[in-house]
């Protein structure tokens, strides 16, 4: 399959980069579409443990090209600290690529953003503060500095002092602290000089790979219900991490894309603010987090835990046009008593037979649920879907009915190796676990 593109289901923190590193394998070019470092993909090779917030996780394979593409807003103190932590530790960035026409973030971005949020209140969107809005919205304006811009450094160097003056003078007159222009101007004009010669169109590089016969590989930040138009708006990103986004975001056409593979936890988990319905407020909420060490890897904030949420997977499914699943730490659960899927949304005496398109029905819904007795015991050797307990093979075979495509990985465990190729073993068995 040519190309193939990998998306968070659920709010993100799903396990994607566990699920790219584990398909880059088999594919030349890793390409991130959108999203800025407000994301954090980790991936977990033997002791060691890499944090990724920009660079595709696509890095650790000697023969992936990593390409950072148009969709991005790039925040170049954040990449090259990247590149320089990577390299001391013996994994070269050299062929990194990062498109001309990905937009750049600077100082006043982060500022504005600080600043949006603290005149929000009580109804604070949960930002990271990373300036990821306000440059995407530099984006829509027109104003935005590209990453091309770089080439040419003595109009990059005017371009910058000019938006800094400007944005200075803003700040101020909003009530925030001044912006040192000189200081600005003198820190990127250097790590542009930095960035210059990872700069490609990488348009014509990703078709020119598929013409070459190279696969290639599409991953997001985020997910399907942080999407700026069909998230759970305004408890979103600024972006669009849907697969609809992936074209938009690299320059392939929807024909090129073949596999579409969704990322869900065996469990939902969101950060900040916005409607969960399946949410666990409880003791068993605690333990999922502690298990699942359920804590951002940019911001470290504790994440909201609940039971997985099969309505809202169905929603995924249609909008992304998922061919298939990934189910990730499923282990989490080896020593719950019971688990519970979500499989429908009740107000009042009304079933409703979709996903909510708004905020306020979100939050009013009852789950319902199909409840299984747990496993009590390790899944992290288990290596062959016959080999899983029982009670785990009727957790994913109703996911999968319910949401109407098949899983093909199953995570069970934090290290690299730690999953299995689902291919439903006793398919026609009753499921006698279920109530």
């Amino acid at each position: 399959m040519p190309v193939t593109v990998v998306v968070g289901a659920q709010w993100g923190d799903e396990g994607k980069a566990k699920v790219i590193d584990l398909l880059s394998k088999e594919h030349g070019y890793v390409v991130r579409y959108q999203g800025g470092h407000n994301a954090g993909h980790t991936v977990v090779v033997g002791d060691e443990r890499y944090a990724l917030q920009l660079i595709p996780s696509g890095i650790l394979y000697d023969h992936v090209v990593p390409v950072i593409a148009n969709g991005v807003v790039v925040d170049m103190p954040t990449l090259f600290n990247e590149i320089d932590t990577l390299e001391r530790r013996g994994i070269s960035c050299e062929r990194l690529l990062v498109s001309s026409h990905a937009h750049l973030i600077f100082p006043w971005h982060q500022a504005w953003d600080a600043l949006a949020e603290a005149g929000r209140g009580d109804a604070k969107i949960g930002t990271t503060l990373k300036g990821i809005g306000p440059a995407y919205a530099d984006k829509s304006n027109r104003i935005g500095i590209r990453a091309g811009d770089v080439l040419d450094p003595a109009l990059f160097a005017a371009h910058l002092r000019e938006r800094a003056t400007v944005e200075d003078a803003a700040l101020r007159a909003a009530g925030a602290a001044p912006l040192d222009v000189n200081a600005i101007v003198e820190e990127f004009v250097e790590l542009a000089a930095r960035l210059a010669p990872y700069v490609r169109d990488t348009v014509s590089a990703l078709h020119d790979a598929l013409a070459a016969g190279h696969q290639l590989l599409l991953e997001g930040a985020q997910a399907t219900f942080l999407d700026l138009d069909h998230g759970t708006y305004p408890y979103v990103t600024s972006s669009n991490p849907t697969a609809g986004g992936a074209c938009v975001g690299t320059g392939l056409g929807p024909r090129d894309i073949d596999r579409i593979v969704g990322i869900t936890k065996a469990y939902t988990t969101r950060v900040g603010a916005g409607p969960f319905p399946t949410e666990l407020i409880d003791e068993l909420g605690e333990k999922l987090v502690d298990i699942g060490r359920e804590f951002g890897t940019v911001t470290g904030r504790r994440r909201r835990p609940g039971w997985i949420d099969c309505v809202m997977l169905r929603q995924a499914v249609r909008i992304n046009s998922l061919t298939e699943i990934a189910l990730t730490k499923l282990d989490v659960f080896d020593t719950f008593e019971t688990v519970k899927v979500c499989t429908g949304y009740r107000i009042g005496d009304t079933v409703l037979a979709n996903y909510p398109d708004r905020m306020e029905l979100l939050a009013d819904v009852e789950p319902i649920y199909t409840e299984f007795p747990g496993w009590n015991r390790s899944l992290a050797d288990i290596r062959e879907p016959a080999d899983l307990p029982a009670e785990a093979q009727d957790f994913l075979r109703l996911v999968e009915a319910e949401i109407g495509v098949p899983i093909r990985i199953v995570g069970v465990g934090a290290e690299r190796d730690d999953y299995l190729l689902w291919d439903r073993p006793n398919d026609d068995a009753e499921l006698v676990g279920a109530r």
